[in-house]
């Protein structure tokens, strides 16, 4: 069932998940005796809510000041030897039922968070059960040169300070929901502690918290609650089993006293393994040095597993399902080379895992037992003091103490093995990672020792540590500066667009379009090293823009609306609007628009730089990776030529995850219009005048064409660009925007409609526009696609920033081109008319431009 705690905190528990009761887990007690009634007793402690408790749980008592108890789980596999298949089927089944409560969209999106180092073995299983989310465990383990990506504290425990440490950094900055493992939710404290530190760092709007038993208490419930509302999220929880413990008056202090007189009793007798056990021992096996010196016991045998090259061992620095995919295909040989290093006739066998090694002895725990005839059950090692005593009616029987082996960060310090001295083993498959596999771990009274004197047989598998590499970059500063925005950088309100750029006002860029059109077809500079003299428009032309704008309003808001309804269903329910400075800036902000008119959607919104030749800016990239979700991020440009930016994004793309590591954009270019057939995303294939492409700055929020060039943009640096507020006397950008939004509300059906037509339809790109600029390009003579500029916008881009040749218009083109028409006969250029021309038209740049250079009539070409 699910409870609705308030608007943003939800319970939900279910019963009869075939998993439950699972009595047997104790380390052969009477399975008619709950293991928790011996501390119920003595303490008066009550375990009170769902049948299916006691079968779940049973108590200890603990060597902890903090807190007297332990719940002791029979299904974690950490305590208590118990199937494998049983542990697994636990967390699986936890894993569906979230993707059941998320849907598959919300899934899709969601990452898991486990809690060392009890329910790192558990996180797997729900990602697993959850079926698409990658999987990180909070970590005790720090590694040299890694930085956290948060941290939290875990207020009851021994050992409190947890890590954060994935490999991938954009693991954590998306804002699809968060899944919060542990095997237990008692107080709250840990969760709320874990995502106060996320959530100031990465805020999203969905938490679910997943645990084996909710034992709150009705006031840690309300404080989960007040949380909730508090950072404006939706919290969900998600149980096999709830209740709470009812502890009495004075529980500390009985149960400490507890603790000492036993405590004092076990030591007294010299046993490391607690009380003597109540059922047959197995054979003790003798230990001493082993021939190679390092005190091995000889009955220790060392099997190979063969793990797959530069598979992480466990989710410590994240876990994708491409790894879950590769040792799912690994997982039957390596339990194969398992079964043929038991002893003949083994019946009954341990796999024992190390601390925060929980999975992986898991995952081949469950596949030997599948895979063979023996009695399998699977437990952990433990940092966790607990006290042992042998009674049925006691959840820790026995204890095997030894020293740590993995030179831990908080220094050396007893481990435990529970209720496996005694238990009847044949053998025990001890299963560390290579960073534990230590002489600590072979010593007289290592773990290997301690084992070996209650089980006929170990074996030893080691599973490779596996340790990210050092970032490529350590030497880039961590922080880069936060976006500009209007007023003081463009026309903008400053909600409406972040500028990933630097200002360079101040700085004089601009060249004579002859002098920038010599320099670069000659190859002595770049275009984007310098910037073109602004065109100031002639009142017969601003009149053209006017009329225009009021002739296509209705149909760029109908395409508007067609971009972004195909984005929102198709993308992300949440993108991130990141438009290519700066044709793609009055669209992306058109399409924020739309989606606050008809969803109520805040989206963000920025304005990056790609340049042709020298691709994205990666410094952009790094800021977006840092605070959103790479996969939420869609590119956006005001409308496609030849395709040239879309091949050069992709190219981008895949050199900045090369360098970067950092995966998740999507190449997928989103625009208004796509006359080329270069993208999949588009409010319309047709090309007709935008305005926006009429003027330069005036219409675009008073910001230049980026710049890029060494002396001002460093290797930690964004593109340049500069703020012409001196023109703010002919700025259009907001009435541009304010004219379009404001048929919103005429043309939302139609855009909807036709939105919903084209998700059903095949919108795969055939690039009929690059085959038309090469076509063009031979036909008159250029040799050179650069110089081909298709569609209204790209025609329009070359009469007011570089040196026209001629213009090619499809014969019968009407109004579309009147501006076309006026700039080509103020700069003297022809206008040549074509049939059969895939655009309206196309702008020709002058091919091997020098100032002496003769258009096609014969005459001085004018600038």
């Amino acid at each position: 069932m699910e409870k609705a705690v308030n608007e943003g905190v939800h319970d939900q528990v279910r019963d009869g998940d075939g998993y439950g009761g699972a009595r047997a887990g104790t380390a052969g007690g009477a399975e008619d005796v709950w293991s928790g009634s011996w501390v119920a007793e003595r303490l008066g402690v009550e375990l009170i809510g769902d049948d299916r408790l006691t079968g779940l749980l049973g108590l200890a008592l603990r060597r902890n000041p903090k807190r007297a108890h332990l719940l002791v789980s029979n299904v974690l596999g950490k305590h208590v030897p118990q199937s494998p298949s049983v542990v697994y089927g636990h967390g699986y089944e936890l894993g569906r039922r979230v993707r059941e409560l998320l849907g598959p969209d919300e899934a899709r999106r969601a990452v898991v968070l486990g809690y060392a180092e009890t329910a790192t073995g558990l996180g797997h299983s729900v990602a697993d059960g959850l079926g698409l989310a990658p999987y990180l465990h909070s970590t005790r383990r720090p590694v040299a040169g890694l930085d956290p990506a948060g941290g939290f504290e875990e207020s009851h425990s021994h050992a409190t300070s947890h890590l954060l440490l994935p490999e991938d950094p954009a693991l954590l900055t998306g804002d699809g929901p968060l899944v919060l493992v542990d095997d237990e939710f008692s107080t709250g404290n840990t969760v709320l502690n874990t995502v106060r530190d996320l959530h100031e760092r990465y805020p999203r709007r969905r938490y679910v918290v997943v645990a084996l038993v909710d034992m709150r208490s009705a006031a840690d419930a309300g404080r989960l609650a007040e949380f909730a509302g508090e950072i404006g999220a939706r919290v969900d929880l998600v149980t096999a089993a709830s209740g709470t413990v009812r502890l009495p008056e004075g529980v500390l202090d009985k149960g400490q006293e507890l603790v000492a007189r036993y405590e004092s009793e076990s030591a007294a007798q010299g046993s490391s393994a607690g009380a003597a056990p109540s059922w047959p021992v197995a054979r003790s096996a003798p230990t001493g040095p082993h021939p190679d010196g390092n005190g091995t016991d000889p009955h220790v045998t060392r099997v190979n597993l063969h793990w797959p090259a530069d598979l992480p061992d466990g989710g410590r620095h994240g876990f994708t399902p491409a790894h879950r995919e590769r040792l799912e295909d690994a997982l039957p040989a390596m339990a194969r080379r398992l079964a043929d290093a038991l002893p003949v006739g083994a019946r009954r066998v341990l796999v024992l895992g190390f601390e925060e090694l929980m999975y992986a002895p898991l995952r081949l725990a469950r596949e030997l037992e599948q895979s063979t005839d023996v009695e399998v059950r699977y437990s952990t090692t433990t940092r966790s003091p607990v006290l042992p005593v042998d009674d049925p009616g006691y959840a820790i029987r026995t204890r095997l103490r030894f020293p740590a082996h993995d030179d831990p960060a908080d220094g050396p310090g007893e481990r435990y093995a529970y209720n496996v001295a005694g238990a009847g083993f044949d053998a025990v498959i001890a299963v560390v990672d290579s960073a534990a596999d230590t002489p600590p771990l072979h010593a007289p009274d290592g773990l290997l020792a301690q084992l070996a004197a209650h089980t006929p047989e170990v074996l030893l598998a080691v599973v490779p540590s596996y340790v990210p590499e050092a970032p490529h970059a350590p030497e880039r500063p961590s922080m880069l500066p936060e976006p500009l925005r209007g007023p003081a950088f463009s026309s903008y309100a400053p909600e409406e667009v972040g500028w990933l750029l630097q200002d360079l006002s101040d700085v004089t860029l601009e060249a004579p379009t002859e002098e920038r059109e010599e320099a670069i077809q000659s190859g002595g500079a770049h275009y984007a090293e310098s910037l073109p003299v602004e065109y100031q428009p002639s009142e017969e032309y601003q009149e053209l823009f006017h009329a225009a704008l009021a002739d296509s309003a209705a149909r760029i808001a109908q395409a508007v609306g067609v971009v972004t309804e195909t984005v929102l269903a198709e993308r992300s329910p949440r993108p991130v609007l990141v438009s290519l400075a700066r044709a793609g800036t009055p669209v992306g902000i058109l399409m924020r628009r739309w989606a606050q008119h008809r969803h109520g959607l805040d989206l963000p919104h920025y304005a990056v730089s790609i340049v042709r030749g020298r691709g994205i800016d990666a410094n952009a990239l790094r800021w977006l990776a840092e605070h959103h979700d790479p996969r939420d991020v869609v590119f956006v440009d005001g409308w496609t030529g030849k395709g040239a930016i879309t091949r050069e994004l992709a190219q981008a793309l895949e050199e900045f995850e090369e360098s970067d590591g950092i995966t998740g954009f999507s190449s997928e270019i989103a625009v208004l219009a796509d006359p080329g057939s270069c993208v999949r995303t588009y409010g319309t294939r047709e090309d007709f005048l935008i305005p926006s492409a009429c003027l330069n700055s005036t219409v675009s929020g008073l910001i230049s064409r980026t710049v890029l060039r060494a002396d001002l943009v460093g290797p930690h640096d964004f593109h340049g660009a500069k703020f012409y507020r001196e023109l703010a006397g002919t700025d259009v950008s907001v009435a541009f925007l304010d004219a379009v939004s404001a048929r919103f509300p005429e043309v939302a059906d139609a855009a909807c409609a036709q939105a919903k037509e084209l998700l059903a339809a095949d919108r795969s790109p055939t690039w009929e526009g690059w085959a038309a600029v090469e076509r063009i390009s031979e036909e008159y003579g250029i040799h050179d696609v650069n110089l081909v500029k298709p569609g209204v916008g790209e025609t329009t881009r070359v009469m007011l920033r570089r040196v026209p040749w001629k213009v090619l218009a499809r014969a019968g083109a009407g109004s579309d081109l009147d501006h076309v028409r006026l700039l080509a006969g103020q700069r003297g250029v022809p206008v040549e008319e074509v049939a059969d021309l895939p655009y309206t038209c196309v702008g020709l740049i002058h091919p091997k431009y020098t100032r002496g250079a003769t258009g096609a009539d014969g005459k001085a070409v004018t600038v």
